[in-house]
């Protein structure tokens, strides 16, 4: 298995960052796009882009609460986030995200988001937003290296996994897996290793690192194969720092399922090898997953 350089540089290689357009340009800002109708209130139209078979991607569903809680004027950068799914989205409709503001400090902004789509929660944010470009406490650190990866091009695209359910995000997101693991059932691990950038080229924030925590395909289809969709019950996001641009690397890991439910891990790195976020959710390995 061949790898880049441990500090990771661009996998890319000949393959330079696109040219920015406009911010409202992009996929992610545009379909995340809200409208204020008051009270901490905002209108917005879900996009169906982003779905993982009928349902939109749960990272993306946060990612609009994520720009209810941005709209406070206060931090930008989400440090932890929480998000707990109550229902399925739906894409292709239109919804309201719903702010109240938790706690505000110098250091941190608290904050609570639901979105609400045809009169019913569909899910529940708590955030703590702040600035990763402040330093706080001393010189040291403690971090995890990135794992050894191909280079992109000795990797799977996500669309051609047999995971058993149609990819409406790979419009949206680049997702290149590790060739190792990109077999339905084909390893004895439940893990994922893989390159992850929008596609239309927007460069990656701290937003997008919450997003990115939840595009990737289940650990688990390495090991058990073809899963379906694999619904989220709670997703916990920290960001440790903004990302460079380029393309990030992901490794998930499900070490713990039981009765369905199972417990995946996450790490995320920048194309210079910054560990950016860590990420644990709880998962539903539906009965019929497979069939």
């Amino acid at each position: 298995m061949s790898s880049p350089d441990t500090t990771v540089p661009d996998p890319a290689g000949s393959d330079p960052e696109p040219s920015a357009p406009a911010a409202v340009g992009f996929h992610l800002d545009r379909e995340t796009q809200l409208t204020p109708l008051g009270d901490g209130r905002f209108a917005v139209d879900v996009s169906d882009c982003w779905n993982i078979g009928d349902n939109p991607n749960g990272g993306y569903l946060t990612a609009m609460a994520l720009q209810g809680l941005r709209s406070l004027d206060l931090h930008q950068d989400p440090m932890s986030v929480t998000t707990h799914y109550l229902r399925p989205g739906s894409g292709g409709r239109p919804g309201e995200i719903h702010t109240s503001l938790v706690r505000s400090g110098r250091a941190v902004t608290t904050g609570h988001a639901t979105l609400v789509q045809d009169g019913t929660q569909r899910l529940e944010v708590v955030a703590a937003m702040g600035d990763l470009d402040a330093v706080s406490g001393g010189g040291h650190g403690l971090t995890i290296p990135p794992p050894d990866m191909p280079p992109v091009e000795e990797c799977v695209e996500r669309d051609l996994l047999e995971q058993g359910v149609k990819l409406f995000i790979s419009s949206r997101v680049d997702l290149r897996v590790h060739p190792d693991m990109s077999v339905a059932g084909g390893s004895k691990r439940a893990e994922t290793l893989g390159w992850i950038r929008l596609v239309d080229g927007r460069p990656p924030d701290t937003m997008a690192a919450v997003l990115f925590s939840d595009a990737f395909a289940p650990s688990i289809f390495a090991l058990l194969g073809r899963v379906g969709w694999v619904p989220t019950i709670e997703l916990t996001v920290h960001v440790r720092a903004r990302p460079s641009p380029g393309w990030m690397l992901g490794r998930f890991v499900t070490e713990d399922l039981r009765d369905g439910r199972m417990l995946e891990d996450g790490c995320l790195w920048d194309s210079e090898g910054t560990l950016i976020a860590r990420s644990r959710q709880l998962a539903m390995l539906l009965p019929d997953a497979g069939e």
